[in-house]
């Protein structure tokens, strides 16, 4: 039986909160019970040194941050950037249109594994989160996911989004099981998984939901974090974290701090 996992938010889920008085939104987010944070958004406005007060401040662990890979010209500028606010995972993705074919996908992998290698110099690591293209597409019936991660740098590790992956037509279970040992953190959002990019997301849980999530994560076993993203809510964002918390602790899932 694997043990809880402790649980984060993504920072893009609290984001408007969080440009208008970043202090007091890290403060509630953390009284909530959560624990870690990767952030999105925040460093941009605030600088790296502030959002690292802040979160020293509220308590919450930086689990990651949200950022390009550091690749080409702004490679070192960015790797300066993560280092100030304390990083050690750098995530960021491929553009949807980097899959159309495996050769595009080779092209786009370069600047990852450029990006793996300046940030091993530096003590941290690169995470590729994934949308929906990477389990949509395929060559010569090699889904894109398996293609990008048999060419990824062996250092690069995973963060899967479950709702794009699932809106992809994956089976979150197999891919848990299959990249085990490379995904260290999910994406939980959940939704009527309709109309892609603009559905209205609903808390952890809920019966408006489509993921069985006491069937996929116990999957997980190599998961460092459960990281809560929830963007275009129809409820007030904080009653959503708290009823995710809620749904995600009680059924053993996740651990949280002290509520």
């Amino acid at each position: 039986m694997t043990h809880p996992t402790p649980l984060a938010v993504m920072a893009y889920t609290v984001l408007e909160p969080a440009l208008a008085d970043l202090e007091s939104t890290l403060d509630q987010v953390a009284s909530l019970g959560f624990t870690g944070m990767e952030t999105y958004g925040i460093v941009e406005q605030y600088g790296p040194a502030r959002v690292k007060r802040a979160l020293d401040a509220s308590g919450l662990t930086l689990t990651s941050a949200h950022m390009p890979f550091p690749a080409g010209a702004q490679a070192e500028q960015l790797l300066d950037q993560a280092e100030e606010l304390g990083a050690t995972t750098l995530v960021w993705s491929l553009e949807p249109d980097e899959f159309a074919t495996a050769a595009t996908v080779d092209h786009g992998v370069e600047r990852v594994n450029e990006a793996a290698e300046r940030a091993a110099a530096r003590g941290m690591r690169i995470a590729y989160h994934n949308h929906t293209a990477e389990f949509s597409q395929r060559y010569d019936g090699q889904r894109a996911y398996d293609y990008l991660c048999g060419v990824l740098d062996p250092r690069v590790v995973l963060e899967l989004d479950a709702y794009w992956a699932r809106f992809g037509g994956a089976d979150l279970t197999e891919v848990l099981d299959r990249a085990s040992d490379r995904i260290r953190y999910i994406h939980l959002k959940d939704g009527p998984l309709r109309d892609y990019g603009r559905d209205t997301l609903v808390p952890l849980g809920s019966e408006q939901g489509s993921i069985d999530w006491q069937r996929v994560l116990p999957h997980g076993v190599g998961l460092e974090w459960h990281i809560v993203e929830l963007e275009r809510l129809g409820i007030d964002v904080f009653d959503a974290l708290a009823q995710s918390r809620d749904f995600l602790v009680s059924s053993g899932l996740s651990e949280c701090g002290r509520v």
